[in-house]
């Protein structure tokens, strides 16, 4: 059903502009039907950061910004869910048009600029399911005109603590000015000591994960790693979206400002999540993100090293029934393999 209803969906979507495209799904998935999924294999459960996860894919940060469809997503089969980004007060983000399809590239890229509608709008709409089953993870960003971005993490964390299964805190967006800047090593203590005092202030306290970008070198990898064992964080994503650009793009839209996802990004992405399984060596759990689109590549980020797994940008080639097919193939994957469990293939790709 699911798969039927997006092959007549797509031509319409993909003839609109991707943002109305995108917002007419938010849209249409408000009114879909509110069900459990079918149970997960048993082989693709996942014990990480302190939490039992019924598969290892989870939806990236960036679909549902503001927690309105998280239930409906959890229902395509999807382990857990990550909404947001979300800043404390409200902001449109950058000039449209901001988000560009790049069909024969299968990627996509955005400057959206954290548009959203703020902490009190999420945290009503988060304490409104807060009985509901499933893991529903909260990315944090910073508003891009704040006198202090890290007083605004902590304010996002302290509000948005209570309901959520972790927080991700997205220090590597490239369409907010200076952003990344917080990956720099003493502005990244700062911040994290601040989370870290955060943490002991509220009486919930959800697991942390560091969200970093995929342009990074050696050593401001090794850097960033250290930096989030020492001060305690449960995760890391690896990674953002990036600002290189390909030779291999074809695309139309290939040129335009903002952060590159999906197809071109597995490679680099797999890189840089390799080299942190190697340096964090299992003092830390690694979410591989980018270009994930089948139960191959999901494989390969476990096999590179990652513990869980996140998608988004396939899902508007492919649509929701992508999902299904992902979680399907890599448990054949991992039987075929010899592997009685996502745990045990974890770090096998490395040399």
């Amino acid at each position: 059903m699911i798969d039927w209803g997006y092959r007549l969906a797509r031509p319409v979507l993909m003839r609109l502009d991707p943002e109305t495209a995108h917002d007419w799904t938010i849209r249409a998935l408000k009114f879909w039907p509110s069900s459990l999924p079918a149970p997960a294999d048993p082989l693709l459960a996942v014990e990480a950061m302190g939490l039992r996860f019924p598969n290892p894919l989870g939806l990236a940060a960036g679909f549902d910004k503001n927690a309105e469809v998280p239930d409906a997503m959890l229902g395509f089969g999807f382990g857990f869910v990550e909404v947001g980004s979300v800043t404390p007060l409200p902001q449109s983000g950058n000039p449209k048009p901001r988000l560009f399809r790049l069909s024969e590239d299968g990627a996509v890229i955005n400057r959206m600029g954290f548009n959203n509608q703020g902490l009190s709008a999420m945290r009503g709409r988060l304490a409104r399911r807060q009985e509901r089953p499933g893991l529903v993870g909260i990315n944090l960003g910073a508003n891009k005109d704040a006198a202090d971005r890290v007083a605004d993490y902590v304010t996002g964390f302290e509000a948005l603590a209570p309901f959520a299964a972790y927080v991700t805190v997205n220090i590597s967006s490239p369409n907010t000015p200076g952003l990344r800047g917080l990956q720099n090593p003493e502005e990244l203590a700062r911040l994290l000591g601040a989370l870290r005092s955060a943490r002991a202030r509220v009486s919930v306290r959800p697991p942390v994960v560091l969200k970093i970008a995929p342009d990074l070198d050696e050593d401001a990898l090794a850097s960033i790693v250290e930096a989030a064992i020492a001060h305690g964080l449960d995760g890391l994503i690896i990674s953002n979206t990036t600002l290189a650009r390909p030779d291999t793009l074809r695309s139309a839209h290939k040129a335009e400002t903002g952060g590159l996802s999906g197809a071109p990004l597995f490679e680099p992405s797999t890189r840089v999540l390799r080299a942190a399984f190697q340096i964090a060596k299992g003092r830390i759990a690694l979410i591989g993100a980018g270009g994930v689109a089948s139960g191959q590549d999901a494989y390969e980020k476990i096999k590179a090293g990652a513990t869980l797994v996140q998608l988004y940008s396939a899902l508007v080639y492919e649509g929701p029934g992508l999902v299904g097919r992902v979680l399907r193939d890599l448990a054949e994957r991992l039987r075929a393999d010899g592997h009685a469990s996502v745990k045990a293939a974890i770090g096998t790709g490395i040399r």
